[in-house]
């Protein structure tokens, strides 16, 4: 039960993340090359250029904050 509540905040926070960061000019980017990690050295830069990386990482932190909540509320529950 506790990694159930662990993985829907992980997902809920992944989920709030893209909702918050995961627009440019007004459209979504899709999830896709969002989370498409390594490729060669062009693929590389235009990532750092785009955004695409600093959006990545927001998205990724949201997440861990929402594991960081399901952990917390999981060993709550527990006791």
């Amino acid at each position: 039960m506790r990694k159930l509540v662990i993985l829907a905040c992980t997902t809920i926070g992944l989920g709030i993340g893209y909702a918050l960061f995961g627009k440019v000019a007004g459209h979504y980017v899709s999830p896709a090359s969002l989370f498409q990690f390594g490729g060669n050295a062009l693929q590389s830069a235009w990532h750092s250029v785009s955004g695409l990386e600093a959006m990545r990482n927001k998205i990724l932190l949201c997440g861990v904050a929402g594991m960081v909540v399901g952990v917390l509320w999981a060993a709550r529950r527990g006791k």
